[in-house]
């Protein structure tokens, strides 16, 4: 049955909605929905959907996404997992009898507000101010904001079914399990690994490349083997296979900066050779904004047997990042940067890979059989996921990327390359500064983010300033990334970053704001 309830949005829902109805599924449908629904697309559950008046004034605002095609000649039949992504809890089906909607979300409308106009009813922490200015988030390479959905699927978790995972028989248990593993399946399909085997959650990006250095470096390098680098990659690339490059007798090697201030390819395709092992490279830089050609190196890597291992921290939330097509050996990531939860992130491994290597960390579940004498291991992979994990960050994880898969994640690389180009060419415009990383032409992919200096500005009394003047959030300091800057002859550096829930509203007020900051302290 049908039952109509008040004008009123449940807190953290989109500001453009006025009108809800609650529906309880049942074999009896009220007239005055469409004749679109379905019955068989609805579950025993309540959930919410948008009124069909309310819908007709909603959707030409909504972003110019493309819906599946009407079922019925003048309804349209959403499916959930193409309504969450404007933050909703639950919606199993939608119909609207009104061509000239169907045709207002088939194409993008005259005039339609952006990708980010769009999302950020989405983000509360987005609709504050700081220091009496409104807030502008510009430290998303930092870390992302979370929508109103990854929130609900944390309180759900631990309002509805907080139990421990793969130990109880009991349905808290199970349900925590399905969940957790469900959320798995999600990460391996968002990247397109073959298998959920091949996905092990750590707690963050750090821990995933510890994981292999120590867990592959150690058991498949020995002395004068040769591991690859370039001056660019985070400090999390680059220590832990120091300490086992001195543990093994292994060889680092370093590409340096070309020309243009990123990292030189012909070099690194140079420095292969059989004494080559693994090649540990970023595939988008945090300070450079570049993107190195994954898959050629990869190639080359395994032309002479090594292996590679990306961090993709930089890519994996703003690109559609297919594993298999780039044929990579392991690849990391990090919740916190692609809209979940901090306090996890993930290993892709190649399974015949996984299979081969030993535990990293031991404790409950990564056992198969305890002897007094020794222990056998579970395979992978429950053999590197040692105790308790991240069960309620896991879930947020799953929900964070059921929202940007709902958004689509080829729509969010083309609206963060126009709004990324936007912004280069914003601060060009800014006296006295220099950008660091190549300048986005059709030939050259940037990510969206910039570096720079400004003249007799330190980017730490730049930041600073900005923060308590305008309420700009951005980064300063060496980013994790000590030798790129000596590479680049500073010592540190002022960093935009954005998300798709940024604007060029946000840049402009952002330039603004840097002005007015250069303007002061001459």
């Amino acid at each position: 049955m049908v039952r109509t309830c008040p004008r009123e949005v449940e807190a953290g829902r989109s500001s453009l909605l006025t009108e809800t109805a609650a529906i309880h599924t049942s074999k009896e449908y009220n007239g005055d929905f469409c004749e679109g629904f379905s019955p068989n697309r609805f579950t025993e559950k309540d959930f919410v959907v948008v009124a069909r008046l309310t819908m007709e004034v909603l959707l030409p605002k909504l972003p110019s996404f493309k819906f599946p095609s009407p079922s019925y000649c003048c309804s349209i039949t959403i499916r959930s997992s193409s309504f969450v992504r404007f933050g909703f809890r639950r919606v199993s089906s939608l119909s609207v009898c009104a061509s000239s909607v169907n045709e207002a979300v088939a194409e993008p409308a005259v005039g339609s507000p952006s990708l980010g106009h769009s999302t950020r009813p989405h983000f509360p922490i987005l609709h504050q101010e700081v220091n009496g200015s409104k807030l502008v988030y510009l430290d998303n390479a930092a870390t992302s904001q979370k929508p109103t959905v990854v929130l609900k699927a944390l309180q759900n978790y631990y309002e509805g079914y907080n139990s421990n995972v793969h130990r109880g028989i009991h349905f808290l248990s199970a349900k925590a399990t399905d969940e957790y593993e469900s959320a798995r399946r999600k990460v391996a399909s968002f990247i397109n690994a073959s298998d959920s085997r091949e996905i092990v959650f750590t707690k963050n990006a750090s821990e995933a490349i510890n994981l292999v250095a120590y867990s592959w470096g150690l058991s498949n390098l020995k002395p004068e083997d040769e591991i690859i680098l370039t001056v660019a990659e985070h400090h999390s690339a680059i220590v832990p296979w120091q300490l086992v490059a001195k543990k093994v007798g292994a060889v680092l090697k370093f590409v340096d900066l070309n020309q243009d201030g990123i990292p030189d390819i012909d070099k690194l395709k140079e420095m292969f050779s059989r004494k080559t092992k693994i090649v540990v490279v970023h595939h988008v830089s945090n300070v450079l904004a570049s993107v190195l050609p994954i898959r050629d190196i990869a190639q080359w890597a395994h032309d002479v047997g090594a292996k590679v291992l990306v961090d993709a921290c930089q890519s994996v939330p703003h690109m559609m990042v297919d594993v298999q097509n780039l044929n990579v050996d392991f690849l990391v990531a990090s919740s916190h940067k692609m809209c979940g939860p901090t306090g996890i992130g993930f290993l892709y491994g190649k399974i015949d890979l996984l299979s081969s290597m030993p535990p990293f960390l031991c404790g409950g579940e990564m056992i198969s059989d305890v002897y007094l004498d020794h222990s056998t291991y579970a395979e992978p992979p429950s053999r590197f996921e040692a105790g308790t994990p991240a069960i309620g960050e896991a879930i947020g994880l799953g929900a964070a990327i059921d929202y940007l898969s709902g958004i689509g994640m080829q729509t969010i690389h083309d609206y963060e390359v126009e709004l990324g180009r936007y912004l280069y060419e914003r601060l060009l415009s800014v006296p006295n500064i220099r950008i660091y990383g190549p300048a986005p032409s059709e030939k050259v992919q940037r990510a969206a983010l910039c570096s720079f200096n400004v003249e007799n500005l330190h980017p730490t009394d730049l930041a600073t300033f900005l923060d308590q003047q305008h309420g700009v959030a951005i980064r300063s300091g060496h980013h994790c990334a000590q030798p790129l800057h000596r590479s680049l002859g500073v010592s540190s550096s002022a960093r935009a970053s954005l998300y798709f829930y940024n604007t060029k509203e946000d840049v402009d007020y952002f330039i603004h704001a840097l002005n007015d900051t250069a303007d002061t302290d001459s």
